[in-house]
């Protein structure tokens, strides 16, 4: 066949695939079993760990349209493949969003069904395409996740809800009415059942997945090897570590699908009521929902089983599933665009643009609010997997793999061990065969010098550390889902955080308010509920611009506007059910000032009892609200003093905003800097505007006005000024961090200043360093993107009051306005959330020179969030995120160590969280991070020694057609290398962070130094050992009618000389060069265990280690012992050879040869510290004030710009 066009599936997208089709082949089949047969099942292992392979050598290539099994693999650096067999089903058509055929058809029940979309489309069918009646429809499942083959792209995708290419207008006036019964049973072939089924697999299924892992495989091989060997001992002692293992791994894994299947096992099935076209409300199972149905949204409220837009009514809804907040959130009904002839043009419906009208799959909706005779609808836009939440659940089910150096080095290092194997296992049997040894020993000694050098104790002996740090990270609070994470933690020198609730105390406390009078600021005032303003449009406005409601008679609601209401007292009503029904329309919210403004107070005043007099009449109906939105920055509500005739609009959002659509005359004229001095006090500044509206505006009018109309022409009122303390430890937790040579970050959604300033009081920006702002604006009417860039403030002067903090080692460069200003300066960019998505998209080149010094992100997305940690990561920081709720879900998981600072169902999704909310648990992660990052080390240099003196030892015996007996293995493998290895890892971490990390990894100068020094001495050793004993005058060599070594056999048994030897004297064991090596090994064991057992600066020394110091302590005395003072029975249980020599004392020089070979370690330069050398010589470099960088016209190629001078 023709070599096709290379096919995507997820185009453009983070989880985006290479496809390839392929036919099964009959007899590749029949040759792929044959092979199976003879490498006795062997291949079948090799082609269930490689897809690739197992569809290669079964298959043939084949078109996609017509293809049986589809071959994917993913297009990022991981290059992952995946196979999935094609299915067929039979459908009506091809798209589930469109009409299978206007006309009745007979279905498989005999019952005559009319295929319309929905009632208002009944009387549409010519406008309809006209498809087959019957259709063969392709798909496959991957991931959770149906693609069905599209004809139009020639390629498999994913079918869509409503979530795309769908009108607002569309939404009302075409999918509102619900879907008839057969439109509903035609959409379901397609989208499936309406449930994130997470899958609790069987204990079975587990554990074979879990067994079919390679190093289980090897081990599995090595213990029949060494049963046939008759080895019963160590094979049943690595039998059970693997047992114990398997358990373990298995119950951990369990319980994370136990843990995940309760979270989302909330709303897997709920009745609910939906409108069929023909206006019949009909009840089924939540399963049962598709896109384009309308469900009705019950007065009591529900958890929402899918994602759904609001047609109708509003409803008050706990979204803490997904943001982390347990603030209710008002969703209002999603806007008609042809009722409102004056308001914007229609618009593509979209959830996350649209999320104020959109409730989410997983959410609780707490209670609605709907109009007389009307219902609460929502219309069904996705189900399944392709909800927010299943996009959730998918992330968690299907994560990234984790790249760590680490890991990729020690299958390089293996890889290496499996070469060194190799050269072992043909010179046994070329020596073997030499020497005229049976066949079947020359297999069994050349199979086991592969399992000698390839250790099978080494996953769990690397895994000790790990289950170590993760319990020492328990009993300080830190619990982990991902434990392989806690060795990369170690890593880490880029530290995000988000800043409300993380760096800052979560409330925020009225400082006070500064009105506006004829447009001059007034002084700062303290309290709002003064006398003198209880009637001012200033307090009308903090009484009535707020999202609160009463849910079971408390106040709940946003915790900035809960404050606000708090400050002046007053009182808020809602209508009851039965009064709403009474009126047309939905009653108003009413708010009042509370009696307890006077009479009550012990200390009321005349005035003050006139006051209450006064109040008693004063009330505000809300009439119309206007949600925040955190694109527009503001909120906005419609009101009417009781009793007056003219309704007030009274708006409230970021400053420079609310400024912009005020009249300009009422703005004071050092707006700008009184603004600017609040936000560098770290202030949070919210403005307030005020506009009388015009009599004409009814009430009728009033709900159906665009927002637009309203909020313009406004008069500036004021600032309510809203203080955010730092947390009480942030200062000196940011600070360790510093000195340790980590950087940390700021990204938060809050104002940019107000972050900076936040950035500034906690230790993040010193107060010498410059705060360059970076702003981007799109290209717009023709003109290119461009970066203004300016100065945050004036340079501050170093003064010897300063923080001593020492910052991330990053060469810093003159930065400098003018000849005073002249001296070595750290400089630091900031940027908000629009200005970092127009980077991205215009100025790639620039990315990472800012993310090198960008220290401040304000006003940032989740999605940005994420997408700033993958820059980070580009330039080869290992980052971590410590973050406060699930709206930083993303960057947790794809940071190399997330931590949640919440306990909330949606941290499932991070790899750490903390017991307390406090970002001192950052230190402490790191901290047994490095300390179980050079435990790894320390267990894997000593695992690699420990098979090569092995290898060593077997092969010059074997040089002499001998080896080590099964006890002497015993004894080595039990008694000094597992009780080494697991007492090894005992070491805590230490106490403080220092300046430097540990290595990343394995295949490193130094480290390779170090195993290589320490492999040479013990050959030098044991090779001068080997010989030195044969020239001892006692010495006698072994030959088949001597007995020189086997003394004691000899007087025990007579036969001894007749041929009719012990199994021991058969191997030849009992001889003077296996003793010898024994004893020389068995130190260097230990020797080498102490010299890789690294203590300070990443853990506790080793004499603190008090398991493993008594255990090398015993095992040092007990060798000595055996061999200076032999014990009969000792010596014939492992098999040794009393005799004069004296190999202790050449032990004593190799502890202090092996000391010179100590080598201090030095992280590899990584990208981002290379990008800080260019940059030091680079003379545009950081930009200059007043200056503008220019993307290149769309032409020339994506991502290059140009520096151009603005004067």
């Amino acid at each position: 066949m023709e070599k096709e066009e290379k096919k995507y599936v997820n185009k453009a997208e983070e989880d985006e695939m290479e496809i390839y089709g392929y036919d099964l082949c009959r007899w590749k089949l029949v040759l792929v079993t044959v092979g199976v047969i003879c490498s006795g099942g062997f291949l079948l292992l090799l082609l269930y760990w490689m897809p690739q392979w197992r569809v290669k050598a079964t298959c043939r290539r084949a078109a996609l349209k017509d293809c049986q099994v589809v071959l994917l693999r993913t297009t990022d650096e991981f290059k992952i493949w995946f196979c999935a067999k094609v299915r067929i089903m039979p459908s009506l058509g091809a798209n589930p969003l469109q009409n299978p055929n206007p006309i009745v058809h007979k279905v498989s029940n005999g019952h005559a069904v009319h295929f319309s979309e929905s009632a208002a489309e009944e009387n549409k069918n010519d406008s309809r395409k006209h498809l087959p009646v019957s259709k063969l429809i392709r798909y496959f499942t991957h991931h959770s996740v149906k693609y069905f083959w599209n004809d139009s792209v020639q390629s498999f995708d994913v079918v869509r809800g409503l979530d795309e290419s769908t009108f607002c207008s569309a939404i009302h006036n075409e999918h509102s009415t619900g879907l008839t019964k057969g439109m509903h049973d035609y959409r379901k072939a397609f989208y499936g059942v309406n449930e994130i089924a997470v899958k609790v697999p069987s204990i079975f299924k587990l554990l074979v997945k879990e067994v079919l892992n390679p190093f289980y495989i090897f081990q599995l091989f090595s213990v029949i090897l060494w049963i046939t060997d008759e080895y019963h001992y160590y094979a049943l002692a690595i039998v059970i570590m693997s047992v114990i293992s398997i358990v373990s791994s298995l119950y951990t894994i369990r319980k994370q699908y136990v843990m995940l299947h309760d979270m989302v096992a909330a709303h897997s099935i709920v009745r609910v009521s939906v409108c069929r076209g023909n206006q019949e409300i009909e009840e089924i199972l939540s399963t049962d929902l598709v896109p384009g149905d309308t469900m009705l949204i019950p007065s009591n409220g529900t958890i929402m089983p899918c994602d759904a837009v609001l047609l109708s009514g509003t409803c008050i809804v706990n979204e803490s599933m997904l943001t982390g907040e347990s603030v209710p959130v008002t969703k209002i009904n999603l806007p008609n665009p042809s009722e409102y002839p004056k308001a914007v043009g229609d618009e593509i419906y979209s959830p996350e643009v649209h999320k104020r009208h959109t409730l989410f799959c997983g959410t609780n909706v707490i209670q609605t609010r709907f109009y007389t005779g009307e219902l609460v609808k929502a219309l069904v836009v996705r189900t399944g997997f392709s909800t927010a939440k299943g996009q959730l659940v998918r992330s968690i089910l299907y994560p990234k793999p984790t790249d760590f150096k680490l890991y990729r080095d020690a299958y390089l290092f293996l890889l290496s061990l499996v070469v060194v194997a190799g050269f072992g296992f043909l010179y046994t049997i070329v020596n073997s065969i030499l020497n005229e040894v049976p066949a079947r020993t020359i297999i069994i000694e050349s199979l086991d010098i592969i399992t000698i050098t390839v250790p099978p104790a080494l996953p769990a002996a690397m895994t000790a550390g790990i289950v170590y740090a993760q319990r020492r990270l328990k009993k300080i609070g830190i619990f982990c889902i991902s434990p392989q994470r806690i060795n990369i933690c170690g890593q880490l020198n880029l530290v995000c955080f988000d800043k409300t609730g993380t760096l800052t105390e979560d409330g925020l406390d009225l400082w006070g308010i500064q009105r506006v009078e004829n447009a001059r600021f007034l002084l700062p005032e303290e309290r709002a509920c003064s006398e003198s303003l209880l009637r001012s449009e200033f307090v009308a406005c903090m009484a009535t611009c707020h999202s609160l409601t009463k849910i079971e008679g408390v106040l709940s609601g946003d915790p900035l506007d809960l404050k606000m209401f708090e400050a002046i007292g007053w009182i808020l009503e809602e209508a009851t059910e039965e009064e709403t029904a009474l009126h047309n329309r939905i009653m108003p919210t009413v708010v009042r000032p509370s009696k307890q403004l006077s009479p009550e107070s012990k200390q009321a005043t005349d005035q003050e009892m006139e006051l209450f007099e006064l109040s008693t009449g004063y009330e505000i109906g809300i009439v119309r609200q206007f949600p925040f939105s955190s694109v527009l920055q503001r909120m906005c509500v419609i009101a009417r003093v009781l009793g007056e005739k003219r309704m007030d609009a009274y708006m409230k959002g970021a400053p420079e905003v609310i400024a912009s659509l005020c009249k300009q005359e009422t703005v004071p004229v050092d707006f700008e800097r009184v603004l600017e001095d609040y936000t560098k006090q770290g202030f949070r500044v919210i403005a307030l505007a005020h506009r009388k509206l015009e009599s004409k505006l009814t009430w009728h009018k009033v709900q159906t006005i665009s927002r637009d109309a309203i909020e313009s022409n406004m008069d500036f009122m004021g600032l309510i000024i809203m203080q955010n303390k730092l947390k009480q430890e942030t200062p000196a937790v940011l600070e360790d961090l510093h000195k340790a040579n980590i950087r940390t970050v700021m990204v938060t959604g809050d104002n940019m200043l107000t972050a900076i300033s936040v950035a500034r009081d906690c230790g993040m920006i010193l107060p010498q360093d410059k705060v360059i702002i970076a702003e981007a604006l799109p290209p717009k009417d023709g003109q290119a993107a461009r970066i203004n860039w300016h100065y945050a403030d004036t340079l501050a002067k170093c003064t010897s009051s300063s923080p001593a903090i020492n910052s991330e080692d990053i060469p810093v460069k003159l930065v400098h306005e003018s000849l005073e200003d002249l001296q070595m300066t750290k400089y630091h960019f900031a940027m908000n959330g629009k200005s970092f998505a127009v980077i991205l998209e215009h100025f790639q080149d620039l990315v990472p020179k800012l993310v090198l010094h960008g220290t401040v992100f304000a006003r940032m997305a989740p999605d940005q969030k994420t997408q700033l940690v993958e820059a980070l990561q580009n330039v080869d920081y290992y980052v971590g995120m410590c973050g406060d709720g699930a709206n930083d879900c993303g960057a947790l998981k794809r940071a190399h160590g997330g931590i949640s600072l919440s306990e909330l169902e949606a941290s499932v999704a991070s790899p750490f969280t903390s017991r307390t909310p406090s970002i001192s648990c950052v230190p402490k992660l790191i901290r047994e991070g490095r300390a179980a990052l050079v435990t790894s080390f320390c267990v894997f240099k000593f695992m690699a020694l420990y098979s090569i003196i092995q290898y060593i030892t077997v092969t010059l015996l074997y040089s002499i057609l001998s080896n080590l007996g099964d006890f002497q293995f015993l004894f080595i493998d039990l008694a000094i290398i597992l009780v080494v290895v697991f007492t090894m890892s005992l070491n805590p971490a230490w106490t403080e962070l220092v300046a430097r990390r540990p290595p990343s990894g394995l295949i490193s100068g130094p480290l390779l130094c170090s195993v290589l020094s320490q492999i040479i001495i013990c050959l030098a050793f044991q090779t001068l050992g080997f010989f030195w004993v044969k020239q001892q005058s006692w010495y006698e060599p072994w030959t088949p009618d001597s007995d020189a070594c086997n003394v004691l056999d000899a007087q025990n048994t007579s036969s001894a000389h007749h041929g009719n030897e012990t199994v021991h004297d058969e191997h030849y064991i009992k001889n003077y060069e296996n003793t010898t090596l024994f004893f020389i090994s068995s130190f260097q064991y230990l020797i080498v265990a102490i010299v890789f057992s690294k203590g300070k600066p990443f853990r506790q020394p080793c004499y603190k280690n008090f398991l493993f110091v008594l255990s090398v302590i015993v095992l040092y005395v007990f060798i000595f012992f055996i061999m200076l003072h032999p014990v009969e029975a000792i010596d014939e249980f492992l098999e040794v050879r009393a005799s004069t020599s004296r190999e202790a004392g050449d032990r004593c020089g190799v502890c202090f040869l092996s000391s010179l070979f100590g080598c201090r370690e030095k992280t590899p330069k990584a990208k981002y510290m290379h990008l800080a050398q260019e940059l030091l010589v680079d003379p545009e470099w950081p930009p200059k004030p007043r200056t503008t960088t220019e993307a290149k016209v769309p032409s020339q190629e994506n991502g290059s710009y140009q520096i151009i001078t603005v004067t």
